[in-house]
């Protein structure tokens, strides 16, 4: 059977199966099932979740009593011989008031390992089923306890690096991108209700249907959906932290300001021409934000079959940067930056830092956007610090950003191009055109929370969460 979306007996819509190395071919919506939610490893306290319209009756045969819905219990959970595995806390939740919207019981226990697995092999003989990695987000989503983007800020708070990072899920989570998607989607679709009408009556003049309004209603929907998609690739950002590639003309200190940055001497610094010859990458918190930074071969013309190689990796390496660390000896950075013609071509974001500033005879003078600093002595380091947390969307409007994911950002993007050629159309007076391109637009701005999504999509998102989640 293909992976897609079923119905059960009652015409409820689920997802089944999964492509995954374990495929249960039983699984169903009226399946219950069973997973340790707590991290791998021993820990002072464990949890095994159960949700499905079995999980109170498993739980009171593990704990020898009946549960009361969002109450605490102590109880002492024993094996099918009478044997007690560990004893602890259970809670029961009675559907629909519950994560997945369905009867769930969490089971807390001793964080052993060995004591966790031998609950979840009880709660299996009883007739729960192992969950699927993110199957319990996945119901909340199918039973409408969150929409589809809220179920993705779900498994970006559980993996929030900083504080930053996890209150811009929380907020995702919590339904403020869901919202401004929902507002725009709804602009939208008043907007294809305007257009269809006016298809009827094709003999008028488009002015005379309300041409104008229409115009006006659709520029002020593109600057929402312009402001949404930049606010998005900010929260990309945020979530996902800056791929920065740092590139420059040999001993121009590239390696020395990767190591000021990373606090460490990760990367091997000499006064030869070309020491760096291959890739180096860090991973670096700078005031708590997250960048990858790449020490990459010094560019320039001629050298060995080794460092050609190295500048190659380095060219290929900028080719998917988010941004580029330019680093060019503050004594003659012209010519610096003339040995990079070209290479800095399709680079979203740049900045230019002109290092060794320490070892000139004068202050430097000013010179563009360009950072004077010293790695070697830290000097301009800080204003190389604030430009990258800049670059990485921490442009001081931090309190009001969420999370987004690459997948809401390309349907963004989608959506913009249709209503780019949506307004295109209009200009001709191509009803029919610009009546398609908005259901385009609307149908990328349903991917996001799931209102319409591709059934291949479904399986590919939750696949990504957490067993247990």
């Amino acid at each position: 059977m293909d992976p897609g979306f079923r119905r059960d007996d009652d015409g409820r819509r689920y997802a089944f199966p999964w492509t995954q190395s374990f495929t249960a071919v039983t699984a169903s919506p009226t399946d219950t099932i069973v997973a340790i939610a707590t991290p791998p490893g021993a820990g002072g306290v464990g949890i095994v979740r159960l949700s499905g319209p079995a999980a109170h009756a498993i739980a009171q045969a593990l704990c020898g009593r009946a549960l009361r819905p969002r109450h605490a219990h102590h109880a002492r959970f024993r094996d099918g011989d009478g044997t007690i595995l560990d004893d602890g806390l259970a809670l029961a939740f009675a559907a629909p008031a519950s994560y997945t919207g369905e009867d769930v019981v969490e089971l807390q226990a001793h964080g052993s390992p060995p004591v966790l697995q031998q609950l979840v092999a009880r709660c299996c003989a009883l007739g729960a089923r192992m969950a699927r990695a993110g199957e319990f987000s996945e119901r909340a989503y199918l039973n409408g306890r969150l929409d589809l983007a809220q179920a993705e800020a779900v498994a970006d708070l559980i993996a929030a690096g900083d504080l930053r990072a996890a209150r811009a899920a929380r907020r995702a989570l919590e339904g403020e991108f869901s919202a401004r998607v929902d507002a725009l989607a709804d602009a939208l679709l008043a907007i294809r209700v305007h257009v269809e009408a006016a298809i009827d009556f094709a003999d008028e003049p488009l002015d005379t249907l309300g041409g104008a309004a229409l115009r006006a209603q659709l520029s002020d929907a593109r600057a929402q959906l312009d402001a949404l998609l930049a606010a998005a690739e900010r929260g990309q950002k945020l979530r996902d932290g800056l791929h920065a590639v740092i590139v420059g003309p040999p001993n121009a200190g590239k390696s020395s300001l990767l190591n000021a940055l990373a606090g460490s001497d990760r990367a091997i610094v000499t006064d030869v021409a070309g020491t760096t010859r291959d890739l180096l990458r860090e991973t670096v918190r700078i005031d708590g934000v997250e960048l990858t930074l790449v020490d990459t071969a010094g560019l320039r013309a001629g050298g060995d079959a080794i460092e050609r190689e190295g500048m190659r990796r380095a060219r290929d390496e900028l080719r998917r940067a988010d941004l580029a660390l330019v680093v060019l000896d503050a004594r003659d950075p012209d010519a610096g930056l003339r040995a990079l013609a070209g290479d800095l071509d399709g680079v979203p974001q740049r900045i230019v830092v002109h290092n060794k500033i320490d070892l000139l005879s004068a202050p430097p003078a000013a010179n563009g956007d360009a950072l004077p600093a010293s790695a070697r002595t830290g000097a301009g380091l800080d204003a190389v610090h604030a430009r990258l947390r800049a670059a990485a969307g921490d442009d001081g409007a931090g309190e009001g950003a969420f999370t987004a994911r690459a997948r809401q950002v390309q349907a963004l993007r989608r959506a913009a191009t249709a209503l780019a050629d949506a307004d295109a159309a209009l200009d001709r007076e191509r009803l029919e055109l610009a009546a398609e391109a908005l259901r385009i637009g609307h149908d990328a701005l349903g991917e996001i929370t799931g209102r319409t999504l591709p059934d291949d999509l479904l399986g590919r998102i939750f696949s990504t969460f957490c067993i247990g989640k």
